[in-house]
């Protein structure tokens, strides 16, 4: 679908029925989630039916298995590395992988493949070989019922070498087999991804559409007042990708453009158009670094603000006025409402009305695209909502407030 120049993302699809066009009253999504690398399509997700928050959580528990068996095994090689028979071979080494099995998680199936080792010592007390067990996936483990309580533990422990034991004993009842090295090793890894990630080339993908926003969570940062300031594109092909994520201040214009600039110096081009919050900092960036891209108000925010001055006894009718508004069929009927809205509230409530009149132009710019992109285009709460997920699988550098990606 072409746009002014732009190519934008194709939305409508056949249902799973061939040649089913979309039920009325279905919203097919306009994104899918990239969790891996750019031209990534794991099992299920073109599919759309799979949400944001289950597959960041089935990705984050996957690469963190993997890694943390990898490691467990190389801890479990290195203590015994002196070991040799009378010919001088290590008795303990790698042996390849064993066959992919799923383990069970409340988001879903993971597949796991964990790495063999070769134990050829013998117990002198029962005369038997020894055998390595993994202490973090033993051979019987089909389940793991707290894998959506371990995230977020390794994230509030911060990662930091003495933590991350006990934060993934609560995941394994058990402490056994995460050594100090094992930790040290794995949270090395997660900081490489990290910077490989802030540092990636963005000049070979053209994100038509961008969300803003600065999210708080319940974490140790440097400064109370620190946020997560995230920037999530979409494709032109329909899917969506984390773009920028960095800590610094919701409000702070020059926190915000200090982001937009090194995406700009990585080749990032202007968007067709930014959704945020008004009150956000970003948009003075946004001017600043890419004039070109057209700034779209998010409507779940600017509905808050306007209730915020209402007395509670208008609320129920000013919501329904206000969603005659970002509801309507076109910006022609949305116009209606609006002057609808201004003559029922206006004499009583200006201030609420002119929160309104005063941004008109930015709460109605999603009109001007595709019918099936408004749903999107109209409000950041889709797109934050599962960010606030994903920082549970995410965690600071204690050594920083640097952010080092666990998902």
């Amino acid at each position: 679908m072409r746009w002014r120049g732009r190519t934008l993302p194709i939305t409508c699809k056949p249902s799973s029925k061939i040649g089913a066009p979309t039920p009325v009253g279905k919203v097919r999504p306009v994104l899918t989630i990239v969790p891996g690398g750019s031209d990534a399509d794991p099992a299920g997700v073109s599919g759309g039916s799979s949400s944001l928050i289950d597959e960041l959580v089935r990705e984050g528990a996957r690469r963190m298995l993997a890694e943390a068996l990898q490691a467990e095994v190389e801890d479990y090689i290195a203590r015994h590395v002196g070991e040799r028979d009378e010919h001088g071979h290590r008795l303990v080494v790698r042996n390849g992988h064993h066959r992919p099995r799923e383990v069970l998680t409340s988001a879903g199936a993971v597949e796991v493949v964990a790495p063999r080792v070769n134990d050829r010592r013998v117990d002198p007390a029962t005369g038997e070989r020894r055998r390595f067990s993994s202490a973090i996936l033993p051979p019987w483990c089909r389940k793991t019922p707290k894998i959506t309580e371990v995230l977020p533990l390794l994230y509030l422990h911060g990662l930091s070498s003495g933590d991350f034991v006990p934060a993934l004993g609560q995941f394994l009842g058990s402490s056994a087999g995460l050594s100090g090295p094992v930790i040290t090793k794995l949270t090395e890894t997660w900081k490489v991804e990290q910077r490989a990630f802030a540092a990636r080339d963005l000049s070979g993908v053209d994100y038509v559409y961008i969300w803003a926003d600065g999210i708080h969570v319940n974490i140790r940062l440097e400064e109370h007042k620190l946020c997560l300031l995230v920037i999530i594109g979409v494709r032109t092909d329909g899917r969506k990708e984390l773009v920028a994520l960095a800590d610094g201040y919701r409000e702070s214009v020059e926190s915000w453009a200090d982001l937009l600039r090194d995406a700009a110096r990585r080749g990032m081009s202007a968007p067709v158009l930014a959704v945020g919050d008004g009150a956000l900092g970003f948009w003075g960036a946004l001017r600043e670094v890419f004039p070109a891209t057209r700034e779209q108000r998010c409507w779940f925010h600017k509905s808050a603000n306007v209730l915020g001055a209402l007395p509670k006894s208008a609320h129920a009718g000013a919501k329904k006025a206000l969603a005659e508004i970002w509801n309507a069929e076109d910006r022609r009927h949305a116009l209606d409402a609006v002057k609808a809205f201004q003559a029922g509230y206006g004499a009583k409530f200006p201030k609420a009305v002119a929160k309104i009149t005063d941004d008109l132009d930015e709460l109605l710019a999603f009109y001007d695209y595709p019918a099936e992109h408004w749903i999107h285009l109209r409000t950041t709460d889709e797109i934050v909502n599962p960010i606030r997920e994903l920082t549970s699988v995410v965690a600071l550098d204690p050594c920083s407030s640097a952010v080092v990606g666990a998902a």
